[in-house]
């Protein structure tokens, strides 16, 4: 796989944002941040946010396109090389019809010839190959859940690293504490973050220290302290500045209490996510809930109307279509875990949508 951003999404990028300009961070601001995209990339178009967004042709560059590692040699140890991600989307409505979402060619026309719009693959199935014209349409056909996860680094810069470069894996969307969205690959892609859900999602990857058993805590007591103004996260040192945007930021939890609740069966405790990262997660899920329609914005819910603390049955997770847990995917998962806020942020992700111009 090419590093390079394929020629077509390049002059269509192009085509919607002027050349940035360069900015001096002033040398009295520890808070300042250069102003950044807030648009998301999804079959080539953009779809607009309202919230921080930093694309993978884009410092720091975490470019899930990339088969190399980012932050260590290709030869260390632990080193992963390869692809981690599956161009375009596979979705096999039918076993005999399954329907593929073309990735996008350097050089290639976006209207392609018939013979050129079918490729045989085995005597008994045929993958339709759309022109890349029509990509958008058919990515909506494939995809209609939404996936979240907390990614136990505490950092995006961290999750990165463990994901691309020491694991081999993939996810579309990094939050980071300061509420900065890095979109690592166009939203047609599939990533690999969720199993079964990776051919019909997409994912975001929170950070977050994520949630452990009653009397297991050391991550927690590392990473976070109080002060006068209640919790916050205390990076550890050998982090340095955790790689944030938003130079000199302090996270704080949206509650400062940790919260205890039960998922998978099991009580656990975590602290919640940033304000900022609601903020950030609202605007984006809007947005993917306007690029994808058939990602409904409501969660697994059970017959009280609450939001399912367990794991979809197989019957529950195909008929499913909206924003899920990973624990409603798979079984020994319990992200985003019990305190990320499930109603706050399904109600103000409607209020979004309601006020939100029609989807292009």
């Amino acid at each position: 796989m090419s590093r390079r951003l394929p020629l077509v999404l390049l002059a269509l990028a192009s085509a919607c944002s002027a050349p940035r300009p360069v900015h001096h961070v002033p040398a009295d601001s520890s808070t300042w941040v250069e102003p950044v995209n807030e648009s998301i990339v999804v079959a080539g178009r953009r779809f607009h946010v309202g919230a921080p967004v930093v694309l993978w042709t884009e410092p720091p560059h975490y470019d899930a396109y990339s088969t190399e590692p980012r932050f260590m040699a290709a030869d260390a140890p632990g080193a992963r090389v390869g692809p981690r991600y599956e161009p375009g989307r596979v979705r096999r409505v039918q076993r005999d019809n399954p329907e593929w979402v073309p990735p996008p060619r350097a050089g290639e026309p976006d209207e392609r010839t018939a013979a050129q719009q079918q490729r045989r693959i085995t005597e008994s199935e045929e993958v339709l190959v759309e022109p890349f014209s029509t990509n958008l349409a058919a990515a909506r056909r494939a995809v209609d859940q939404f996936v979240l996860h907390y990614d136990v680094c505490g950092l995006s810069q961290t999750c990165f690293r463990v994901l691309h470069d020491q694991r081999g894996l993939s996810v579309q969307f990094l939050l980071d504490l300061d509420g900065t969205i890095y979109q690592t690959l166009d939203a047609r892609e599939t990533a690999w973050h969720a199993t079964k859900s990776n051919s019909r999602s997409v994912g975001v990857e929170i950070a977050n220290m994520g949630a452990y058993p009653l009397g297991v805590a050391q991550a927690l007591d590392e990473w976070y302290a109080t002060d006068v103004g209640g919790s916050y996260v205390r990076i550890p040192a050998r982090y340095q500045d955790g790689g944030l945007r938003q130079r000199g930021f302090v996270a704080r939890p949206a509650r400062s209490e940790r919260v205890i609740g039960r998922v998978q069966g099991e009580e656990l405790q975590q602290h919640d996510f940033t304000p900022e990262q609601y903020a950030s997660l609202v605007k984006l899920t809007a947005a993917l809930c306007r690029a994808f329609p058939a990602i409904e914005p409501d969660a697994p819910r059970g017959p009280d109307g609450k939001v399912l603390d367990r794991a979809l049955t197989e019957a529950e997770w195909r008929d499913f279509r909206g924003i899920l847990g990973h624990y409603h995917v798979q079984r020994d998962k319990v992200d985003p875990g019990p305190a990320f806020d499930w109603e706050r942020f399904l109600a103000e992700v409607r209020a979004r949508l309601a006020f939100a111009a029609p989807a292009p």
